[in-house]
């Protein structure tokens, strides 16, 4: 199997400077593969409400969801552990 050859720095940086357009063409790719595949896709709006879109572009509300709870950054969460009763 040939080896690709390596690449520069330059091209490196160039080509993970690409990274976030290349996973939004992605993402987008397989919501609308989605969407033709199945008909429906169920989605989370930026106002916190699941909703499921239809190819025929319409929406229906299935529900409302609790309000993200916001963290500083950096925080590190730890998991309780749980007493196992004998």
């Amino acid at each position: 199997m040939p080896r690709s050859p390596k690449l520069s720095e330059a091209a490196m940086l160039a080509a993970e400077r690409r990274i976030p357009e290349l996973a939004a063409k992605s993402g987008r790719a397989a919501y609308k593969l989605a969407l033709a595949t199945t008909g429906a896709v169920v989605v989370k709006t930026s106002k916190g409400i699941l909703v499921e879109r239809k190819a025929d572009g319409t929406s229906t509300v299935i529900k409302a969801l609790r309000p993200d709870k916001r963290v500083k950054l950096g925080l590190v969460l730890k998991r309780a552990k749980q007493e196992v009763a004998a």
